[in-house]
C-alpha cells in the first residue's frame, strides 16, 4: 500500500492533496461529505513518490470509477482550516492543495457513492455558487477557476 503524503504533530495535521474540477454536461462532480453535508471536489492524498496530476487521475478512476484526461492545472491552495466532525475534529489543520480541470474519457463505471460511503452528485454551475462547498473559495470564484488560463493561487483561512 503506498503512503500518503501527510503527517500529525502535536494538535496539527497536514496533507498534501489533489483535486478536481470535473465538468461533464455543464456539470460539476462533487462529493457530499458524510461530516456535516457540504460538498467538495472529488481528489484525494498524493502517495508519496506520485506527482499531484497522476494523483487526481488515480483517485477520480477509485473514487467515482471513471476515466479522465487533465485538461490543465487551475488552482493551487493553501487551505488552513480547523477540523469538524470526522478524524480530524478540533485539530488545526493546513492542507497544499492542486486543483485540476479534467474532462471524462470513459464515464461507463460511474459510480453514486465513493469508496468511503459519501455521495457523488453533479451540481450545475448555477448550484455550485449558492451551495455549501469546502474550501468557501470554490463557489465565490468558481466561474473565474474555470475560465482563467493561468494557474491561481489562493490562501484560504476563513475556516480556521
Amino acid at each position: 500500500m503506498a503512503e500518503d503524503c501527510g503527517f500529525s504533530k502535536g494538535n496539527y495535521w497536514f496533507r498534501y492533496r489533489s483535486g478536481a474540477f470535473v465538468l461533464h454536461e455543464g456539470k460539476l462532480l462533487f462529493v457530499r461529505s458524510k461530516f456535516g453535508g457540504y460538498y467538495y471536489m472529488i481528489g484525494g492524498a498524493v502517495h508519496l513518490g506520485e506527482t499531484s496530476a497522476d494523483c487526481i487521475v488515480r483517485e477520480v478512476r477509485e473514487e467515482a470509477g471513471i476515466d479522465t484526461r487533465i485538461d490543465h492545472l487551475a488552482v493551487v491552495t493553501e487551505n488552513f482550516f480547523k477540523g469538524r466532525d470526522g478524524v480530524f475534529d478540533g485539530m488545526d489543520c493546513h492542507v497544499l492543495e492542486f486543483y485540476y480541470i479534467l474532462g471524462i474519457e470513459d464515464a461507463n463505471g460511474l459510480r453514486t457513492v465513493n469508496d468511503e460511503g459519501e455521495e457523488l452528485c453533479w451540481l450545475s454551475i448555477e448550484e455550485a455558487r449558492s451551495a455549501d462547498i469546502k474550501p468557501s473559495f470554490i463557489p465565490e470564484r468558481l466561474e473565474e477557476i474555470l475560465s482563467s488560463a493561468s494557474v491561481l493561487h489562493i490562501i484560504e483561512e476563513r475556516d480556521r
